[in-house]
């Protein structure tokens, strides 16, 4: 941990690189399983024991989450695709058949570990009182509450459905948990029953007691066949899982945006069948007959499982163990907001600010729309929403604004996935109370997060802007890296209402002083800085690109700094999820290294530095937030932002704290090898530096109002590039 005034930390000590081969073809990692690789390190965090127990079953439970819902997206597109015929090469150079069998393979291999960490977990966890019940007897009092509960609270809510010539295999729904059952009565033909889990009964049932004691629901209702099927012998069965195909393709002569997503959201819980999970050891008949009852026969089918669902182990971790947990944080609220009171336009007239979360508060942005609904100055709100939560204070500051008489747009996203049916709710609620809604572009997703405030002042009506690489979701907020940017400049201000007004009315802005966005310009923008690096590494002059994404899959920027790495510019990225970029290969990409951090929180801020003729890091750097990853839906597909950041103080603290721990992180950070695999950074003891803990420890540099004139120093950073 930094706690002097400068900082200098030597190289991470990694394992040995296998050697390099001389071009190695192709020169992309497949999207696909590049997914699949983020998604392994997402597991091993399960595995980390500096990690607390109950965090360590999130990180599992999150893996699996993870999967299922690339497999509902990713996969189902892949086997639309087969079905359809359409051979289309990746760009790494893979068919259709090829990444499905290759994802098919790395599959069972991720499953197979989720299943020894799970293992390991468990065992774990019952030497500290968290206990899975499987099929063992308990105690009488347990067993009595068992028998009790299962009879007034389950077994009302089960429907065992026969499955015969009268009674058809029935629709199981995405994500449906199932059980089968072939059973006999004496000696008459044997029977099968299938029983639905209810959704609306937790998969994970906790006993009374001092100890942590868990049950699932199928173990327990299988403990009470004899009380479901009476005078019935149970002669097999399993539980299997369905995953569908749950991607929602917008048609573009779809009239009413939001009547085709209503349509489509209940055509999305009967998708095709993508994934079949299924208990090992099932009856081969009963298997035949699942798969051919739910039409599966081209189905990826996963019969590794001995507990199926991981991803509703987040129950589990919910136990109210504190000890099992991260320490808890307390977000901090700026100190230049509390010197002026709470006010934030205030604040913000004064200077700009930059909020960094989760470690200062989301509610910062909520008190800013807030002030603004209350305010008799604010005269209007303008506002984006792609994933505001089940719970939003936004949503209520706006119904409150537009209730109180001012004119309040909002830009509601229905494309956003998997929030389709919030967000449809949410816009109806904001028309009730007068606001205007639109819902964008047809074809395009609003993914920018802009909030927009004018407010009458004395000198006349000013703008007042919220710039984020995050939602404004409460809840993510609270666990993912974003960065909120607070600013009145005008050039900004005039920036911003072109961008809603594109949006609302399709009128395309013209001469933007600031603000550059995509589809249009962001991609031809983002080549011209990286050219701008390039002539000046040729040039002999001091170059550099540093960036911190999401996720980078766009060929066209991926060639581009090939290029900049064969000229001389050293490029160093930090991509948490997918990299399509091959790094360190002699002739094509040794001068880019590319590490990936995953930890307590998930990195999810934009941020992108370009040297500017400097040596990296400097004040004439020239740096930008967005929005955006650098992937085709986003350059191409999509409304987003990047934005230069010009304030000096907000500049200095996301290129030299923000960005500058990112890059000397090595606690929680994975370098990329050649050939796509990661190797985890492994420190010395008195040479550890943990991103997240230096931000949860030490406070930002825009926020901090008087305390910086006080000589209150934030730590300062130092970053080497070692290899």
């Amino acid at each position: 941990m930094a706690t002097s005034a400068e900082t200098q930390l030597p190289d991470p000590v990694v394992e040995a690189t296998p050697e390099i081969p001389a071009a190695p073809e192709p020169r992309y990692f497949n999207r696909e399983l590049s997914w699949l690789a983020f998604n392994r390190r997402v597991l091993e965090e399960a595995s980390n024991d500096h990690h607390p127990l109950l965090e360590r079953l999130r990180f599992l439970s999150i893996s699996a989450n993870n999967l299922d819902e690339f497999f509902m997206v990713r996969v189902a597109g892949l086997k639309a695709h087969q079905a359809l015929g359409i051979e289309e090469m990746s760009p790494d150079g893979l068919t259709t058949l090829q990444q499905l069998q290759a994802i098919d393979e790395e599959t069972d291999r991720l499953v197979g570990s989720q299943l020894q960490v799970l293992a390991q977990l468990q065992e774990a966890l019952a030497q500290v009182g968290v206990i899975t019940i499987g099929y063992e007897k308990l105690d009488e009092a347990a067993e009595a509450w068992l028998d009790q509960h299962f009879r007034e609270q389950i077994f009302p809510l089960l429907t065992p459905q026969a499955i015969d010539p009268a009674h058809p295999f029935p629709f199981i729904p995405n994500k449906g948990f199932t059980l089968i059952f072939e059973l006999r009565r004496g000696r008459t033909e044997p029977i099968r029953e299938l029983i639905m889990l209810p959704t609306a009964v937790p998969r994970f049932i906790r006993i009374p007691g001092k100890k942590a004691r868990y049950i699932s629901l199928e173990t327990l209702i299988r403990r009470k066949t004899d009380y479901l099927f009476p005078k019935y012998t149970v002669l097999g069965g399993g539980a299997f899982r369905v995953i569908r195909d749950s991607d929602i393709e917008v048609e573009e002569e779809a009239e009413d945006l939001v009547r085709y997503f209503r349509t489509a959201i209940k055509r999305r819980r009967r998708g095709r069948v993508v994934r079949l999970e299924i208990e090992p050891d099932m009856p081969d008949t009963l298997v035949r007959g699942i798969k051919q009852g739910l039409d599966a026969g081209n189905a990826i089918i996963s019969d590794e499982f001995s507990l199926l669902g991981l991803n509703d182990l987040s129950i589990i971790v919910d136990e109210d163990r504190p000890d099992l947990k991260f320490p808890p944080f307390d977000p901090r609220i700026p100190e230049r907001i509390r010197e002026h009171g709470g006010d934030c336009f205030a604040a913000i007239r004064e200077k700009d600010i930059l909020v960094h979360h989760p470690y200062e508060s989301f509610e910062v942005v909520v008190e800013f729309v807030r002030q603004a609904a209350a305010d008799p100055e604010v005269v209007a709100i303008k506002q984006t929403l792609y994933r505001a939560g089940k719970q939003s204070a936004i949503i209520k500051a706006l119904i409150d604004a537009a209730e109180a008489g001012k004119s309040v747009t909002a830009v509601v996203e229905l494309k956003a996935r998997f929030d389709e049916e919030q967000n449809i709710l949410w816009a109806n609620a904001l028309e009730r109370a007068g606001v205007q809604v639109v819902y964008g572009f047809v074809d395009w997703k609003t993914h920018a997060k802009v909030s927009m405030i004018i407010r009458r002042e004395a000198k006349g009506y000013r703008t007042y802007c919220h710039f984020g690489t995050g939602n404004y979701h409460p809840v993510t907020a609270r666990i993912y890296t974003d960065v909120s940017y607070f600013t009145a400049d005008p050039r900004i201000g005039r920036d911003a209402a072109k961008l809603f007004n594109y949006i609302t009315g399709y009128l395309e802005p013209k001469n933007l002083r600031q603000l550059v966005i995509s589809p249009a310009g962001m991609r031809p923008e983002l080549l011209r800085l990286m050219d701008v690096e390039i002539a000046a590494a040729k040039a002999g002059k001091p170059s550099g690109i540093w960036a911190k994404l999401n996720s980078l899959v766009d060929p066209i920027i991926i060639d581009k700094l090939y290029e900049a790495s064969e000229a001389g510019v050293s490029v160093d990225l930090v991509v948490r999820g997918i990299c399509c970029l091959r790094p360190g290969v002699p002739g094509l990409s040794e001068n880019i290294y590319v590490k990936s951090i995953v930890g307590r929180f998930l990195e999810h801020a934009r941020l992108w530095c370009f040297a500017n003729g400097h040596e990296l890091p400097h004040p004439e750097a020239r740096v930008y937030i967005s929005s955006a990853d650098w992937m085709p839906r986003n350059l191409d597909r999509r409304i987003e932002y990047m934005l230069p950041i010009d304030n000096k103080t907000v500049h200095a603290q996301l290129l030299d704290q923000v960005m500058v721990a990112n890059l000397i992180d090595n606690e929680q950070s994975w370098r990329l090898l050649p050939d796509g695999t990661y190797e985890r950074l492994r420190p010395k003891a008195n040479e550890a530096f943990n991103l997240h803990e230096y931000f949860m420890s030490n406070p930002s540099l825009s926020g901090r109002g008087q305390a910086l004139k006080k000589g209150r120093k934030v730590p300062k950073l130092r970053f080497q590039r070692g290899r």
